[in-house]
């Protein structure tokens, strides 16, 4: 009896000094990101003992796994309450992957935004505020999104592209489509960057757009868009015409500047 109490007394004290050890290494390991912090379920998150065995029993991507393919029959259900929860167990147990947050926004802000804008069996007001509500909550994704990933260029680009198309906030727009580029993102978000400012109603945010246009032409990377937004910045800058670019404004084949920026 006497040696067993030896013995756990050893590994009593042995525990305790390897626990400061362990600590700093796990630390460290999440620090570069190759263990993830430990998860955090509040009452939203709850998604009883299977998700709570998947979280401590380092299943996360399996369990993220099944939730994402059951969010999938939500989806061809026409279900996007049920998607839109069944994404939130995803991202919440996955939360440094970049697709999951990129897929639940965009059934919300695209998919179900669209379904219900189209949807002839409700009254115009509540299609218009149904769409609105599900585009919000695509950006209110990324954005939680971008939280866990602040660095991901793509999650910044499909901020932008939530906010280009769908929201029509072209300030917000600018500024992801700008954050992506700072993240290394493909060139032309720095271009539609100052684009989107250039529809802004924030002369400050025109200033931010005309340095960009303005580069990119004097360094001979013109196109018959940033002819276009430059030429309109010039105008409400109120640019000196001896500092005007002397290249005539481009014709558009659609009259509807809303449909996009010629490249």
């Amino acid at each position: 009896m006497k040696r067993k109490l030896q013995a756990a007394a050893i590994l009593l004290v042995f525990g305790l000094l390897k626990l400061p050890l362990e600590q700093r290494v796990t630390h460290d390991l999440r620090t570069m990101h190759l263990v993830d912090e430990p998860l955090h379920l509040g009452v939203k998150g709850n998604m009883g003992q299977m998700g709570l065995a998947a979280a401590f029993g380092g299943l996360r991507g399996l369990i993220a796994t099944i939730f994402q393919l059951r969010a999938h029959v939500e989806f061809t259900r026409v279900n996007w309450a049920q998607v839109d929860k069944y994404y939130e167990f995803v991202t919440q147990l996955q939360p440094r992957n970049a697709r999951y947050w990129e897929e639940a926004s965009w059934h919300m802000a695209y998919n179900a935004a669209s379904y219900y804008l189209y949807n002839q069996e409700l009254k115009p007001g509540l299609r218009g505020k149904l769409y609105h509500d599900y585009v919000q909550r695509g950006i209110d994704i990324l954005n939680e999104g971008l939280k866990s990933l602040p660095e991901n260029s793509r999650l910044w680009q499909k901020l932008g592209e939530a906010h280009w198309s769908r929201s029509k906030d072209f300030k917000a727009a600018g500024d992801a489509y700008w954050n992506s580029f700072q993240h290394g993102g493909l060139n032309f978000t720095e271009r539609f960057a100052a684009y989107s400012y250039a529809q802004s109603n924030d002369p400050a945010a025109w200033a931010k757009g005309y340095a960009v246009l303005k580069k990119l032409y004097d360094e001979k990377k013109a196109t018959p868009g940033l002819i276009e937004y430059l030429k309109l910045l010039e105008q409400n800058l109120h640019v000196p015409a001896a500092q005007r670019i002397p290249d005539a404004s481009p014709v558009r084949m659609t009259p509807d500047p809303q449909s996009g920026p010629l490249r």
